[in-house]
């Protein structure tokens, strides 16, 4: 325990620096928090819109492209890195405590201090080496065509940022709003993408004719312009390599899977030691670990590409690194990279069921990675976050509460029938609506998807809660 706390004593010099927003000291009225949630919110788009000052450039390959939406991240914006650094940290941090070698008493107010200390501290540091990481690997220009002082510039505007958005987060959880800053963005960044890509005015010349990119605003477009109009039609359902009818669609199909879902659940009957008559349940969603699975597994898929893209453009020719990854401009988006071979390619999902029937192996390889690795990172991350059997029925020892029919000692042994049961097929469910969605041609992404649906369903929760206090 001494050698913990050791390491968490390492960050009190710093805690003086840096930021903090004091919690409420009593109950914040439920219109007040949702006035606060609106103008988090404000502040993160128009952060999300305003260009960094002192850039040279923002065309050309984006290597975290495919991850953009759901790190609620806009390219070239102050809100380049989103809510990367303080995902980050918080699930270092987390590990790091889950796995002891860190050990932190959550009982202790000064030890849940030092915590949240080390997890801003670790975010800023993150933040900052990754502007660094940024402005060195040229994304916005060579150095020598910035300058060091523009380089310097921009590194400080996206720490700043990156300080905005933990003190937005912080914000929401400390009693002034509602959920969290990072649920909220993600969420946010996702229905914005999807929106945009069913309503977006923008026209793009593809070869055939001036079209609109949404899909909605390109249905009616063809249905006026075209004599033809079930050709016209088919164009808007079937279009490729632009959002379609068909493709949004999918999209609530989605929505509405998901939404279903979240709503398996089985609930443990629970009674008080010490107050007769006084019972509960405690819940086990079929989404136990909720969306952390696609998250952890986005976040790892999207550092592999970056990795494999960053080594491909130096070292094509070398064979572990074609191993790794062989990429590809595309035409279709924007001077964007595709991967075309190695793991990177078969890691990723083939871009239509057209695809899907061309290359079934590939379809094959990427249905397995992606289930096995939800499954796999559900698991471990009920070990590591504190929702394990072991540490749930020890939080409801401490609360004085038995499993109804059941004797106290055999406690965990019941609750180890049901959570590694939950996780486990919960992960693969999340896999495997993801893997469809992708299929489909869901817009955002089935990644993004299930973020947005599992965030959105957790606002209406507190939102019936609320209402109902």
């Amino acid at each position: 325990m001494a050698g913990g706390f050791r390491v968490l004593h390492l960050v009190r010099p710093f805690m003086p620096f840096l930021p903090e927003v004091q919690s409420a000291d009593r109950k914040t009225p439920f219109r007040v928090r949702v006035m606060y949630t609106v103008v988090a919110l404000f502040i993160f788009l128009v952060c999300s819109q305003l260009p960094l000052y002192g850039i040279h450039s923002t065309t050309g390959a984006d290597p975290f492209y495919w991850i953009r939406v759901i790190l609620a991240s806009s390219r070239g914006t102050v809100m380049e890195l989103g809510i990367t650094p303080i995902v980050t940290s918080g699930l270092v941090m987390q590990m790091l405590a889950g796995l002891k070698i860190i050990e932190v008493d959550n009982s202790v107010r000064e030890d849940r201090a030092l915590l949240n200390g080390a997890q801003k501290l670790l975010g800023i540091l993150i933040a900052a080496g990754q502007a660094v990481v940024y402005v060195l690997s040229g994304m916005y220009g060579s150095v020598d065509q910035l300058g060091v002082g523009n380089a310097i510039l921009i590194i400080v505007q996206l720490c700043f940022a990156g300080v905005i958005v933990i003190c937005l987060d912080e914000l929401l959880q400390k009693g002034y709003g509602l959920g969290s800053g990072i649920s909220l963005f993600i969420a946010t960044n996702i229905c914005e993408s999807v929106i945009w890509k069913a309503f977006s005015p923008a026209t793009i010349n593809t070869g055939r004719g001036t079209e609109f990119e949404g899909a909605i605003v390109a249905l009616f477009h063809l249905l006026i312009t075209r004599t033809d109009k079930v050709h016209a039609l088919r164009e808007a359902f079937y279009r490729q390599n632009l959002p379609n009818v068909t493709n949004l669609l999918a999209t609530f199909l989605i929505f509405g899977i998901v939404n279903y879902f979240q709503g398996f659940r089985v609930d443990l009957p629970m009674k008080s030691k010490n107050t007769r008559g006084q019972q509960g349940s405690y819940p086990i969603k079929l989404f136990y670990t909720s969306n952390m699975p696609i998250v952890l597994q986005s976040a790892l898929v999207s550092y592999l590409y970056f990795l494999s893209q960053l080594l491909y453009r130096k070292f094509s020719g070398n064979f572990l690194v074609n191993l790794l990854g062989k990429w590809k401009e595309s035409e279709y988006s924007g001077g964007q990279f595709i991967p075309v071979g190695g793991i990177a390619y078969y890691i990723t999902g083939p871009s239509s069921l057209a695809d899907m029937a061309a290359n079934p192996f590939h379809a094959l390889l990427y249905l397995v990675f992606v289930l096995s690795a939800c499954a796999l990172l559900s698991m471990t991350w009920i070990k590591v976050s504190g929702s394990s059997a072991r540490d749930v029925a020890e939080q409801l020892k401490e609360q004085q509460m038995v499993m109804s029919g059941h004797r106290e000692s055999n406690l965990q042994m019941e609750l180890n029938r049901y959570i590694p049961t939950a996780a486990a097929f919960g992960g693969i469910c999340i896999g495997a609506l993801t893997v469809l969605a992708d299929f489909m041609g869901a817009i955002g992404s089935g990644t993004g998807i299930l973020l947005a649906v599992t965030i959105i369903y957790q606002y209406i929760e507190t939102f019936e809660k609320e209402k109902s206090q």
